[in-house]
């Protein structure tokens, strides 16, 4: 057993780049396993050893886990979901199987599965924020720039329907404006829901939501520089994201960013 190795199942975007800093600092080596239509190259100058593997092929992941006597393990970053959907994707006899047994294509449904094959296996998966709580939102305005009052009745509309939306397994974010719904975040992602927005409306409020109990483990909210980005580009003005529950990636620039822009970021 090789207790000081942690192993990481990377998808895309800074994430795993953010566990796997934080995680060497903890004094631990860090085992990739990266996912070549998802993974940031860079990941590769960051951790200790790392394993390229096409999406779709889980018993490429517990085989390197088994080889490399790996016991605990975290998901960071997102796969994404709508390769399943456009045949991007080769489940191989592994993943197919749990998708026949599961008959459905629901990224929590299938993730909730891998975790129950992986602990058959003896390997824990651990929650996504390991060694990052720092970089969860902390409640309250986290900008310099703040809500107005017309901000704040939409983040009181919209977190309401988030919520349900993600209890439902939709998604997790909604965009707002004067409590009228612009976009729902689907498959597509957060980045698409948002730039749908745009096309109707300047100024509104996105809000991103976890479901109750939510499994830390995978799925867990994530926004970054991107996602200051993509507001801008769509003339979005406000962010809430829920406390405790969502993580702030490359934090400090992601609110300078959002500050120059004239955005705000709270916390509910």
């Amino acid at each position: 057993m090789n207790s000081n190795t942690i192993g990481l199942i990377a998808g895309n975007g800074r994430f795993p780049i953010m566990f796997a800093q934080e995680t060497h600092k903890q004094g631990r080596r860090v085992t990739a396993i990266a996912i070549r239509e998802e993974t940031s190259p860079e990941l590769a100058n960051c951790v200790d050893k790392i394993f390229w593997i096409g999406v779709g092929e889980l018993k490429k992941v517990l085989d390197i886990l088994i080889k490399e006597q790996i016991k605990e393990v975290v998901m960071a970053g997102q796969i994404k979901a709508v390769r399943l959907f456009k045949g991007e994707a080769k489940p191989d006899g592994e993943l197919n199987y749990i998708l026949r047994a599961i008959n459905t294509r629901q990224p929590y449904i299938i993730f909730r599965e891998v975790s129950k094959r992986l602990r058959k296996l003896g390997i824990r998966l651990l929650a996504s924020n390991t060694y990052l709580s720092h970089l969860l939102a902390e409640k309250g305005v986290i900008t310099v720039i703040k809500p107005t009052a017309g901000q704040l009745e939409d983040i009181k509309f919209g977190k309401k329907i988030a919520k349900k939306m993600a209890q439902l397994r939709i998604g997790q974010t909604i965009v707002v404006r004067n409590k009228v719904v612009l976009a729902i975040e689907a498959i597509e992602g957060t980045d698409q829901a948002i730039k749908r927005a745009g096309i109707l409306a300047k100024e509104a409020v996105v809000v991103k939501a976890s479901r109750p109990h939510h499994d830390m483990r995978f799925d867990i909210p994530v926004i970054g520089p991107q996602t200051i980005r993509t507001m801008q580009a769509a003339d979005a003005r406000c962010l809430a994201v829920e406390a405790g529950k969502s993580l702030l990636i490359d934090k400090d620039q992601t609110i300078a960013l959002a500050d120059n822009y004239g955005i705000c970021i709270t916390a509910f």
